[in-house]
């Protein structure tokens, strides 16, 4: 069928594609239109038609979907966060659940594993312990907030219902002082202007606040009246300029300068505490994290005399968790950066069992097995959305743990793997755990246990 662009069709929405946008089809052809919900007929304008997909924007919802809510934020629909913000939040659950169990069936190959309903929060707001705020400017004056879904352009938002409460008053302070001192916002397109990003962490139990200004310079003359502007906020620990000239799409750049206050802020998981940096990866959802990592936990099984590899650990914050319950934990991460943290923190909860390296986990892994003689009881992988690295995973076939706790930020590429490592016979899926870390997306979190067979 030669669906065209501007042309109206009456469609039933069956799915959600990965960014939480409604999917339906017009004999056969694929259409993605935002801000619609699985069992809905929309009416629905084609925006833009390629030769197999297009995508649409919905006219009117002429059936709603009975789990069909008016979103509490204003935003909703605009901003490209919450994508199913409208839809009921038991639902939404359920909704991740079969996300999962569907790409485990389709990808993996597993018909017959139980997904076990998706952990979620019992207050799905006001969760997220970092905000990242792109800022420009048009003829209306500077704007910060969000981005739409699919653009670059920013939706004003300084009151967002998952993040701090305490964002409004900085945002609305920054862009005052950058007013009232003729500061320009930087322009994607020109490469031109000085304030980029505006980079807000906030300890969820300790309150202590770092602002962090991602500014398009080698030098920022504006230390002073910034922190001038900055005196009246509260729980304020850290003041970072970061200095980012590179034109492109990537938020942070390598050189930060601390101008008042510490590098870092702290923050705790469980009875563990943190040091997060500027440039430190931290999972943004404290409370789910706790959930998410005692599911870990409880998967490994650790007795006390168990060795433990942890592969992509980022900053420790899984293999400090373990390492209270086994003999020795090993940490494997790719940025020397995260190394350091996840040194510094196992010193700051006096855990002296953990040990970490810098580096591939499959190049790392190999020289501890190979050239130290060290074999896992447990190995734990923590990896990027792109899954595991082949290698790593033949690896593991040959090392055969007693037990491998799989933590994954994207269902599909963990369907892959897992397909992988249970095609040798050598391991079983036992469990398969999501946990939702990001309530009003469609993303989800993983966490799977898969056992050694009996030889």
């Amino acid at each position: 069928m030669n669906i065209k662009k501007n042309e109206i069709y009456n469609i039933k929405i069956t799915d959600l594609g990965t960014q939480g946008e409604g999917i339906g089809k017009i004999e056969g052809y694929t259409l993605f239109v935002k801000n619609t919900l699985p069992g809905e007929e929309v009416k629905v304008l084609v925006v833009k038609a390629n030769k197999s997909y297009g995508y649409g924007k919905a006219l009117e919802i002429i059936t709603p979907s009975p789990y069909r809510i008016t979103p509490p934020c204003s935003f909703a629909g605009k901003c490209g966060g919450c994508t199913i913000q409208h839809l009921e939040y038991s639902e939404q659950l359920k909704l991740k659940q079969n996300k999962v169990k569907q790409n485990i069936m389709r990808i993996g190959g597993f018909n017959n594993i139980e997904v076990e309903p998706v952990i979620g929060m019992d207050e799905p707001y006001h969760y997220r312990n970092k905000a990242q705020y792109p800022v420009n400017s048009d003829k209306n004056g500077i704007n910060m907030g969000f981005y739409s879904l699919g653009s670059h352009k920013i939706v004003n938002n300084d009151n967002c219902l998952i993040g701090s409460k305490e964002n409004s008053k900085i945002l609305q302070t920054i862009k005052a002082f950058m007013e009232s001192n003729n500061i320009s916002a930087y322009n994607e397109e020109t490469g031109k202007g000085l304030v980029r990003h505006i980079l807000i962490r906030e300890g969820f139990y300790t309150g202590e606040i770092m602002v962090c200004l991602i500014v398009n310079s080698n030098k920022f003359k504006y230390k002073k009246e910034l922190l001038k502007a900055l005196e009246g906020i509260e729980n304020l620990k850290s003041v970072v300029i970061n200095y980012n000239t590179v034109k492109s799409n990537v938020i942070m750049g390598q050189k930060c300068e601390t101008i008042w206050g510490q590098d870092y802020i702290t923050d705790k998981i469980g009875d563990l505490a943190f040091k997060i940096s500027s440039l430190s990866f931290f999972q943004v959802n404290p409370i789910q994290t706790y959930k998410l990592y005692s599911k870990a936990l409880e998967f490994a099984d650790l007795k006390g005399n168990e060795t433990v590899i942890d592969a992509y650990c980022g900053i420790g914050s899984i293999s400090l968790f373990l390492a209270q319950k086994a003999k020795k934990v090993y940490g494997i991460e790719i940025v020397p950066d995260a190394i350091e943290n996840a040194t510094e923190n196992a010193k700051l909860n006096n855990i002296k069992n953990a040990e970490f390296f810098a580096g591939k986990s499959e190049d790392i892994v190999p020289e501890l097995y190979n050239e130290r003689g060290i074999k896992a009881d447990v190995m734990v992988v923590d990896p990027p959305r792109k899954g595991c690295d082949e290698s790593l995973l033949k690896l593991m076939l040959n090392m055969k743990p007693e037990r491998i706790v799989y933590v994954s930020c994207d269902s599909a590429t963990l369907a892959r793997d897992l397909k992988i490592l249970c095609e040798s016979s050598v391991y079983n899926i036992e469990k398969v755990q999501p946990v939702d870390m990001f309530p009003h997306s469609y993303h989800v979190e993983t966490v799977c246990l898969l056992t050694r067979k009996a030889q």
